[in-house]
């Protein structure tokens, strides 16, 4: 991922110089299992232990011979062991996909845990947002038209109970991507008792594989990045609403707008949602990730390396990405402006047409059949939306013209925004409670 959407904590997950931390670590914890159990001479330990892992650009010096990662690897890393005899037990019995699985496991449980850490945040900083406007009276869009009152905290409790699902996936997720297997060529062990792969496993406080056949089979990584497609497109669900709300006809939303920023190159005037829509952009990002990590599940046989190259581009740029937009989306909703003003008046600009579904049932309450008041307060909303005819009074003609009596004082009752959200109440309750 460019540098632009790469935040530090993630980046360094992912660069070259940890990776090759990480194989210098599962490779030692491989020797001192051996070591332990008398299968290598004891005095190689240390000696490898104190060698520092190589530089990237070194490993890539050797690669242009080897064309080979892994032995590139292994060959600086012998060059930085003295003596460099002790080097000789190092992956003794182990293939190429011993040290990447396992590396792999590690980085993407330290990504998980960063990713984790952030989308706690965003579910907190949704779920007092939500509870802050648990009265804010707005009107509720189906299909984007005006449909019945709503309360802006009701929205945003959706989302935020959406976003703590998909959180709660990502754990899940992180418990099976978390394997160690070091099992051999064809994962038999017939070069490495499994007892290392069970020593490693605790040493790294991941758990044995399940089975091998030299590459941990990719169902489980296709899980995780699924979950992460899921939480940035909850996050690109969030932007969705601010970028509907900060348009010029509906102004009930707005994303934060600092002194000095400036919304247009050539139209001064300009206020932009640029954070939402830079949201929904990389939402694609991550999503895009799903179908090629989750081709690489059916390899040939124990093994090819079809799904390596695939994995060294969406690995790191699905959880680069999904880290930055957890960060962008917790802060849009932090910041966010909410205009309670605009949305009364946005709730009361169609002249009371947003009560007709109450004023239908009242009527149905009242006698008529349902076919009847249906066909009145139809007829008399349209006159509304033609003509612009406040609903109530529109409402009466009809009533008048169909001999149909109406008990205005009711009606004064049923049309008001409050009794449409009054029982929200337990939502909120559950709202409070979401951590």
């Amino acid at each position: 991922m460019i540098e632009r959407y790469t935040l530090p904590e993630m980046g360094r997950v992912w660069s070259d110089q940890h990776k090759y931390e990480l194989w210098a670590s599962v490779e030692t914890l491989v020797l001192e299992a051996h070591a332990a159990a008398g299968r290598v001479p004891a005095e190689v330990v240390e000696p490898v232990r104190n060698a520092p892992p190589p530089t990237p650009e070194r490993v890539a010096e050797i690669e242009e011979t080897t064309q080979h990662d892994v032995i590139a690897f292994l060959t600086a890393w012998a060059d930085n062991t003295t003596p460099r005899s002790a080097a000789a037990y190092v992956h003794h019995g182990m293939t190429s996909s011993d040290l990447l699985d396992t590396a792999l496991a590690v980085q993407l449980t330290e990504a998980t845990d960063i990713l984790l850490a952030k989308a706690d945040r965003l579910v907190a900083v949704l779920r007092d947002h939500a509870l802050a406007h648990r009265d804010t009276i707005k009107v509720g869009r189906t299909h984007g038209v005006h449909a019945e009152p709503d309360v802006w905290g009701h929205r945003v409790a959706d989302l935020a109970f959406a976003m703590a699902r998909s959180r709660d996936r990502l754990r899940a997720a992180r418990s099976r991507v978390g394997v160690v297997a070091i099992s051999g060529a064809v994962g038999t062990y017939s070069l490495i008792d499994p007892s290392v792969e069970v020593a490693v496993a605790s040493a790294l406080g991941l758990r044995p594989a399940d089975a091998s056949t030299q590459v941990v089979i990719r169902d489980s990584i296709s899980e995780w990045v699924a979950a992460l497609a899921v939480i940035a497109t909850v996050c690109e669900a969030i932007a969705l609403e601010v970028r509907h709300g900060q348009r010029t006809e509906v102004r009930e939303l707005s994303e934060a707008f600092g002194s000095g920023q400036k919304g247009s190159s050539a139209m001064p005037h300009k206020k932009n949602p640029i954070r939402s829509e830079r949201i929904a952009g990389l939402a694609r990002v991550v999503r895009a990730a799903v179908v090629p990590v989750m081709e690489g599940i059916p390899l040939w046989h124990e093994r090819d390396i079809s799904h390596s190259s695939t994995e060294r581009v969406f690995l790191p740029d699905a959880s680069i990405t999904a880290d930055y937009l957890l960060h962008l989306t917790t802060g849009l909703v932090a910041d966010l402006v909410v205009d309670t003003a605009r949305m009364r008046a946005n709730l009361e600009s169609t002249g009371g047409l947003v009560y007709t579904s109450s004023v239908l049932l009242e009527l149905v309450e009242g006698g008529l059949s349902r076919e009847d008041a249906y066909a009145l307060v139809q007829s008399a909303a349209m006159e509304t939306w033609n003509a612009g005819t406040p609903f109530r009074e529109t409402l009466r003609k009809r009533a008048a013209e169909a001999g149909v009596e109406l008990d205005e004082a009711r009606l004064d009752e049923i049309c008001r925004p409050e009794r449409y959200v009054a029982d929200l109440g337990p939502l909120f309750d559950r709202v409070a409670a979401l951590t």
